[in-house]
């Protein structure tokens, strides 16, 4: 292996920076770990050469689209690295959604190269569109080879990366260079993807230290799914000072809490519906819990009660963050320092926190279109480097996204308080919010009025005090229909990822609207959310 090329100040936070530089200055520091699997940070980039001269051999070149499909592992770190190395862009898939769904990701990307676990190979065969731009599918698991002849394009991924050099092909990408692209549900059902660039990116990891409090022994817990911002985004972030990542495949409390005390877990990026889990298993109390120092949570809605009773059982500092994938991930913090629930300041535990340090937020009056005063609600606009290079193949929806001046809206609402802390109140959009997993309600729609039951529909998120919202159907029935909850929920089931269903159906007699038609969701919501002054985490 030809030894590590420098790596210039302003690209080491870069995902290709990040791998070569550490691996250059602390090449026997371990730098993963996966179930009995343990790596170092030579052994990684040793593996990231190979794949990149496996990819180069298939004909992958800059801007090239790479898809990953599988739950968390080190074989995402190596396509992910791999790729960085010769300027390819990752598309993570989400494996919860339904096989055409998956499909409609890969297909938007026009992804070059599918990386793809054998437990997903069924599903392939589902996709109607055949994948046409995937010319390479590498597939994982310990029974890939027999798995993999399904398809005369796969390989097994061993066998992929066999016989390539480590050599690493020396791309370096300038800031504007998309480096990763994620996908999030577009508010017509249709996927969007997230550009995120090497600007992105190095911003989010170079400011790791300050947010997040990263350090060269921070041991962290990659346990939220890759394909989120919050997986991946937190992954590069945790182990961008050169300590040890822990990565856990599926969310099983019964592991993560023994994962904490044998790797001596320091930090850890959880959502709340995880959080109220880990408060109900009997072995919390005797779980060695010493080590954690942060705890960040995020994503979805979570209750003071609950808030106060994790800090209290697991005994460390807690951060709130806040924002989307669209500006690669957090932008304002709610500082371990800020949770006091036994103090004066009790009530800055249902803030968002206060903007990073290289990020503007206003709160916009929506109808005069300026700043709102302090405590009035308003649409929260944010402007950073943060901010993504827009939505790929989407001009249209990126313009009104963000705006001329670098705007970015984030369809929030939300107020500021005289201190600059950031409180969110509501969503503008419609979008709701389960277990940190968006869903978009015409999505839900679409599929319950495909229903011959169905005359006409609205989806709603109501609360549920696991998963922050759930989603609830309010129907209006066909001439002559007869409501039956569970033929139309399974109707859902076996059109839409699971977490996207409805997990209850109301029937009425007629959908409220406005003078031009328009569901006055509202309205829907009000009767569920009574009561409550926040309704967005």
């Amino acid at each position: 292996m030809s030894p590590v090329p420098p790596v210039a100040p302003e690209d080491r936070f870069t995902v290709a920076g990040l791998i070569r530089h550490l691996a250059g200055t602390q090449p026997d520091h371990e730098m993963l770990v996966a179930g009995e699997a343990r790596r170092t940070w030579a052994e990684e980039y040793r593996r990231a050469c190979q794949v990149a001269q496996a990819l180069t051999r298939d004909g992958v070149g800059v801007g090239d689209r790479l898809a990953f499909l599988d739950r968390n592992g080190m074989a995402y770190f190596d396509l992910l690295f791999g790729g960085a190395l010769l300027g390819a862009v990752n598309v993570a898939v989400n494996w919860r959604l339904a096989a055409g769904e998956m499909a409609a990701i890969i297909d938007d990307a026009a992804a070059t190269i599918l990386v793809v676990h054998q437990d997903y190979l069924a599903a392939l065969d589902q996709m109607a569109s055949g994948l046409p731009t995937v010319r390479r599918m590498v597939v994982l698991g310990d029974d890939s080879p027999a798995a993999a002849r399904s398809d005369e394009r796969a390989i097994p991924f061993e066998e992929w990366i066999e016989g390539c050099d480590p050599e690493d092909p020396g791309h370096v990408g300038g800031p504007d260079e998309v480096s990763m692209q994620l996908y999030t549900s577009g508010t017509t059902g249709l996927p969007k993807g997230v550009m995120l660039t090497n600007a992105n990116l190095s911003t989010a990891i170079s400011e790791a230290g300050e947010t997040f409090n990263i350090a060269e022994d921070t041991v962290s817990l990659v346990a939220m799914p890759l394909f989120h911002i919050g997986g991946s985004g937190w992954a590069l972030c945790a182990m961008s000072r050169g300590g040890r990542s822990v990565i856990l495949r599926d969310v099983d409390p019964v592991l993560l809490f023994a994962l904490i005390e044998t790797e001596r877990i320091t930090e850890m990026f959880l959502v709340p519906a995880v959080l109220m889990v880990l408060l109900a298993m009997p072995s919390l109390e005797s779980t060695d819990l010493s080590s954690l120092r942060l705890v960040f949570y995020g994503a979805s809605p979570i209750s003071e009660d609950v808030l106060v009773r994790c800090m209290a059982a697991f005994g460390c500092g807690f951060c709130q963050v806040y924002g989307m994938t669209e500006t690669t991930g957090a932008i304002t913090a709610l500082r371990a320092e800020d949770h006091d629930p036994n103090g004066p300041r009790r009530g800055l535990l249902r803030s968002a926190g206060k903007p990073h340090r290289s990020v503007e937020i206003r709160v916009v009056d929506p109808d005069s279109g300026q700043d709102a005063d302090l405590g009035e609600v308003g649409e929260v606009w944010t402007r950073s480097p943060y901010n993504m290079a827009g939505y790929w193949g989407k001009a249209e929806e990126t313009a009104a996204t963000v705006n001329a001046e670098g705007w970015l809206h984030t369809g929030d609402a939300g107020f500021f308080d005289a201190e600059g802390y950031l409180y969110l109140h509501d969503r503008m959009k419609d979008m709701i919010v389960s277990g940190g997993e968006n869903i978009y309600p015409a999505e839900v729609e679409n599929v319950l009025l495909s229903h011959p039951s169905v005359g006409d529909a609205a989806v709603i998120g109501v609360p549920d005090e696991k998963w922050g919202e759930t989603v609830k159907a309010i129907i209006v029935l066909a001439n002559g229909a007869i409501l039956n909850d569970a033929d139309i929920m399974e109707h859902c089931r076996r059109n839409l990822a699971h977490y996207k269903c409805p997990t209850s159906v109301d029937a009425i007699d007629a959908l409220p609207r406005n003078p031009s038609g328009k569901i006055l969701k509202r309205e829907l919501r009000a009767p569920y959310w009574a009561g409550r002054d926040r309704r967005i985490n």
